[in-house]
């Protein structure tokens, strides 16, 4: 835009060459992840040791969930050091929400802060050009918020204008998308640093026959941070665009908000995924997507290229046969979960890292793609974007 110094990429092509200068994009990405890392085929034996559990139903059900997770890696916050530490985190019955808190508070701050410094390290430009920061975590839970500690400690100026999601669980990254393309088509020259940060210390728990969810949780989730920096009418000689952020959408669906239920308690979060979820989210994806895909008047769901935040193998295979996917149309999804599980509104950054990639080897055909979550609600966040060479 005039006075502002800031080019247009694009201009005349067809596909992939062309953006428009007024649409917001994904100009750089980040992330970090903690040192710990759990390999899936050694986590049962792991996680039972460290809690003292020798139940052999339990160690049964625990092999089954690992298997069926189809996840390889993950990596955590908690640790052999941080349980010898704090006893009471693995002894059943034992108020330990405080140490709880003061683990997850620094953990978020590290890693998000961390995430945050690769993105601006690949961006190129100062850091007191950023001049909102979007915060998003299910695990900070403090006042002031960690977005005030993150904008100090990454030096960001007093004047950025900071915005916080919290407790949105797996929606919360495409959540932190959208806002942040808000953001950045409504206050032209703006540069939007998003960093969503996630640990699963608050429900870490000894396993219990009254709370058997707790070990699909111990199965299938991790920790992590990451960070991407959007803004519209790029710069051409100092930014690279990857993505497009075209069109966003959210929905509810009424009557679901106990199908993800999560509460805090002195003992830590209680957090349950009902079994009908995946049934749920199928129920009404096509009707949801179908209303992005008409805005560019696309009427093929493999027209498309997908980057889905995998919830779960269970949700990926869903999506695959109700909208007749083809095989590798979720392959980055199921490539992200088995390489770092569910690491809530993280995961969909994780994803966005691999379609960059595949972007920029020309492996990815399709112009339009979408982006797609589910949240607490049943909430769906989806957007529709255009892949830049």
């Amino acid at each position: 835009m005039p006075g502002l110094g800031l080019g247009n990429i694009g201009g005349e092509g067809n596909g992939r060459s062309h953006c428009s200068g007024g649409k917001a994009k994904l100009l750089a990405l980040g992330k970090d992840l903690p040192k710990n890392v759990l390999h899936q085929d050694k986590f049962v034996e792991t996680y039972l040791h460290g809690t003292s559990c020798d139940d052999p139903a339990t160690r049964a059900k625990l092999e089954r969930l690992c298997r069926s997770t189809t996840v390889r890696t993950r990596y955590t916050v908690m640790s052999k050091e941080l349980l010898d530490e704090h006893p009471e985190l693995k002894t059943e019955g034992t108020p330990t929400l405080t140490p709880r808190l003061d683990i997850c508070n620094a953990a978020v701050l590290e890693l998000g802060a961390a995430a945050a410094r690769a993105a601006l390290g690949e961006w190129g430009r100062p850091v007191a050009d950023i001049t909102h920061l979007v915060y998003i975590s299910s695990t900070d839970i403090r006042l002031p918020g960690g977005d005030l500690f993150l904008a100090t400690r990454l030096g960001l100026p007093p004047n950025t204008v900071r915005t916080s999601l919290l407790l949105l669980g797996c929606s919360g990254g495409a959540a932190g998308l959208r806002t942040a393309k808000d953001i950045a088509e409504n206050n032209p020259g703006s540069r939007v640093l998003v960093i969503a940060a996630e640990t699963t210390v608050l429900g870490f728990r000894p396993p219990s026959h009254d709370r058997p969810y707790d070990l699909v949780s111990a199965a299938l989730f991790g920790d992590g941070a990451s960070a991407a920096i959007i803004g519209a009418s790029p710069i051409r000689a100092e930014e690279d665009p990857f993505l497009e952020l075209e069109f966003s959408r959210q929905e509810f669906l009424p009557g679901t908000d106990k199908v993800i239920n999560g509460k805090i308690a002195e003992e830590g979060s209680d957090f349950k995924l009902g079994r009908d979820l995946p049934e749920k989210i199928e129920s009404h994806i096509e009707g949801f997507c179908r209303t992005l895909m008409d805005k560019v008047g696309i009427k093929e769901f493999n027209d498309l290229f997908w980057a889905v935040h995998p919830g779960g193998p269970a949700i990926l295979n869903r999506l695959e046969v109700c909208l007749e996917l083809e095989p590798d149309k979720l392959k980055i999804s199921r490539k992200a979960l088995m390489n770092y599980g569910n690491v809530s509104s993280n995961t969909v950054f994780y994803v966005l890292e691999y379609l960059r990639d595949e972007l920029k080897k020309g492996a990815i055909r399709e112009e339009w793609g979408l982006i797609l979550a589910f949240g607490p609600g049943i909430t769906f966040e989806g957007m529709l974007v255009r892949g830049i060479n």
